[in-house]
């Protein structure tokens, strides 16, 4: 795409002269005879890059670049000058322009401070990028994850954190519901701003007016003092309710409120308070199911559910089990204090087999007692007890299972079972198998059994 320039300058032999060389070079070109003129087409349309005269008549260069800072910030100004007006021309540099070329000057000068300027600003672009992508990095947490479902995750995550637009994160008990949420305020504007953890289902109902809205003193046996809610605290935050399918039907009108006018009323108050809060929510019920039983009002559903993510369950991205499991290992290892930490083929082979019920938590938690127990080497012994010998164990014919998964189940569990007879050695056990040994060496590397 061609780079606009605007070219101010009341020299018309200048202006005529510079505007046919850049147009040569590539350049789209708009031009000025004075300042005016150079104001006004500033404030028809955007440049990459101003090229202006200290000195012009009705407005100077100043007010140019002035002018340029206002409708477009990340608009380049360079200051055309004579030598009389260096001192001129830092003071405009210190206001903000790129650069200054001293009269005369010769076509290759103006080339040469044209590219200077689009190299820095492509190496600035770099840096932007850079940044913020090292900011999403920080912002994803412990959020581990390399298949397609999780870069769908990060891909919807990124998206929807600098929206206030409430969230709906769905999923399995264990899956990591919250560090999403946790991503989603990272990444948001109000990063700096409270975050207030509501867990919904460990909440009385008698409280949870209370305990979101506030009370005033006297409002109910025991209410010596006034007190704020979760809502007054968030403020200009955001609150994340956790298992919110567990609000009781009672306080859901009153919450559908809030949502809808930002407003809240203390407990024992007739006076309405505003309150700026982003909203975001976790479950691991199927509200749709919850709408239908009656449970959960259909019109706080649709409230809530505006932009939904579902987390998959750890079976459904079996690819990502090697990185969390040298993740959890990595962590669990500093944080016990330990010291070249490993794992043995049978620890890890059923590691990786097994079919995890509880999610994410429930291996985080089984690497973490494999390292408390182990010495040096993580062996199944280590391991939980339902886990143990689970590669060879788990049934490939399942109602759960497609018929693809059921194949693979039972080729991985065939090899692993041809390994352990052959102690190992993958050529014996690609003879019993009936392959060679490259094709061993694929199966082996397809199912992380390297």
């Amino acid at each position: 795409m061609k780079k606009n320039i605007l070219i101010v300058e009341d020299d018309p032999t200048m202006l005529l002269g510079m505007s046919h060389f850049l147009k040569s070079h590539g350049y789209e070109v708009s031009v000025g005879a004075d300042g005016e003129e150079g104001c006004n087409a500033l404030g028809r349309s955007r440049f990459d890059l101003i090229i202006t005269d200290l000195r012009l008549p009705h407005r100077d260069g100043f007010a140019i670049l002035g002018r340029a800072k206002e409708v477009s910030p990340n608009t380049g100004v360079i200051i055309i000058t004579g030598h009389a007006e260096i001192k001129s021309s830092v003071q405009a540099i210190k206001m903000g322009a790129f650069d200054y070329i001293a009269k005369p000057f010769s076509n290759d000068e103006l080339l040469l401070a044209l590219e200077r300027y689009f190299k820095f600003r492509s190496l600035e672009d770099e840096v932007s990028y850079l940044r913020e992508t090292l900011r999403e990095k920080a912002g994803f947490e412990d959020i581990i994850g390399a298949g397609s479902a999780m870069k769908d995750i990060f891909d919807r995550i990124s998206s929807v954190s600098r929206l206030d637009v409430p969230v709906l994160i769905q999923g399995e008990s264990g899956t990591g519901k919250e560090l999403v949420a946790n991503a989603i305020y990272n990444l948001s504007s109000r990063k700096d701003k409270t975050f207030i953890k509501i867990n919904c289902a460990a909440i009385p109902e008698n409280l949870f007016e209370s305990e979101l809205f506030g009370y005033e003193k006297g409002a109910f046996t025991g209410a010596s003092v006034t007190r704020k809610g979760k809502f007054e605290f968030a403020d200009g935050g955001t609150i994340f309710f956790d298992e919110v399918g567990d609000i009781p039907v009672s306080i859901q009108p009153k919450l559908l409120r809030v949502l809808e006018d930002s407003i809240i009323t203390r407990l024992g108050s007739n006076t309405p308070i505003k309150v700026d809060v982003r909203t975001v929510y976790a479950t691991r019920r199927n509200l749709r199911e919850a709408v239908a039983g009656g449970s959960f009002r259909e019109d706080l559903f649709y409230r809530i559910n505006v932009v939904p993510i579902i987390v998959p369950h750890l079976r459904q991205r079996k690819e990502d089990i090697p990185y969390l499991i040298e993740h959890f290992l990595a962590y669990f290892t500093k944080k016990f204090k330990k010291s070249g930490m490993s794992i043995s083929q049978p620890a890890y082979d059923t590691l990786l087999t097994y079919n995890y019920p509880g999610n994410v938590r429930e291996l985080k938690h089984a690497v973490e007692r494999a390292v408390a127990l182990s010495k040096g080497t993580i062996e199944l012994k280590h391991l939980p007890d339902e886990m143990s010998g689970v590669a060879e164990k788990i049934p490939c014919i399942t109602a759960d299972l497609t018929l693809e998964e059921g194949i693979r189940c039972f080729e991985r569990q065939k090899i692993l079972k041809a390994l352990d007879e052959t102690g190992g050695k993958k050529l014996e056990a690609a003879r019993k198998l009936g392959i060679s040994r490259k094709v061993l060496w694929k199966k082996l590397k397809e199912y992380y059994l390297e």
